[in-house]
């Protein structure tokens, strides 16, 4: 009887065991991965929903000679009778500004990127190498940027008229669907019929480059072209409050005697008189 109530005594004096949760820890560049993933699955339940009579063909690439890298990785492009839809994606989050005549857009008014309209410009002109150029005013580019987003662009980029479109990734095939019921209207004739999308749908598939070590290598030059460029841009600074300008805005300083050998940045450029003198 003493052993059976020490051995309760024990059992009521043991601490419960915890379950032990392994927490994984996700860097910037995983969670960026993610929701990139997260966004390009949004384009892709889109694009299964499109009408039979599209075809689509994602993460196109092509050889592109002028390209810096010798090709061009295209995210998404779609076959339709009233046109031809090249969908290039991004994965940002703020503000994002930017116009349709602007060589770099900004993220939340600080960070630069390229314009993302011009480099789908790019894209469009790779692909009209492999198709008959009576095709070649038929496409129509589009921007996707995931809801994380908000525009402060042209509000031409929003308009469906436009062949050049802005949208957020959940808008996506809509805006689709209104362009072509708008250039149906405009036009009584469909601009493809269902032989010559696939012709092109076919022709573009067999230039697909899939070698795995060729786009690997296409990735990584242009990671080492940002790292030279991000590079530069942190080896000058304005003289006065200390922020980074890139080599062009150097040299143009260096080589004006106004700024008597110094550098600056565009804002205190102006508060400069000649020989360097600085008005406060």
């Amino acid at each position: 009887m003493f052993l059976f109530l020490k051995f309760l005594k024990s059992k009521r004096e043991e601490k419960p065991k915890v379950l032990q949760h392994q927490k994984t820890k996700f860097n910037n560049h995983m969670l960026s991965e993610r929701k990139g993933a997260l966004g390009e699955h949004k384009i892709d339940l889109q694009l299964a929903q499109l009408p039979k009579d599209f075809l689509y063909i994602n993460d196109l690439f092509l050889p592109n000679p002028k390209s810096r890298t010798g090709y061009s990785q295209i995210d998404h492009v779609i076959f339709t009778p009233y046109g031809i839809f090249v969908i290039e994606t991004k994965n940002y989050q703020g503000t994002i500004y930017g116009g349709k005549d602007r060589k770099t857009w900004l993220v939340n008014g600080k960070f630069k990127m390229p314009s993302p309209l011009i480099q789908n410009f790019g894209h469009i002109e790779a692909i009209k190498r492999y198709i008959d150029s009576k095709f070649h005013e038929y496409f129509i580019s589009i921007v996707s940027f995931t809801k994380r987003c908000t525009f402060k662009i042209d509000m031409e980029l929003r308009e469906i008229k436009s062949n050049e479109l802005v949208v957020y990734d959940i808008e996506f095939s809509e805006f689709i669907k209104r362009k072509i019921a708008i250039i149906k209207i405009q036009h009584k004739e469909p601009f493809f019929n269902s032989i010559e999308i696939n012709d092109i749908y076919q022709t573009l598939q067999q230039a697909n480059v899939k070698d795995p070590k060729i786009r690997e290598s296409h990735v990584q030059n242009i990671q080492r072209n940002k790292q030279k460029v991000e590079t530069t841009i942190g080896k000058y600074k304005c003289l006065i409050c200390d922020k980074p300008v890139t080599e062009k805005v150097a040299t143009f300083c260096i080589s004006n005697k106004k700024f008597a050998g110094n550098i600056y940045c565009f804002d205190h450029q102006k508060n400069i008189k000649i020989d360097g003198n600085i008005i406060l």
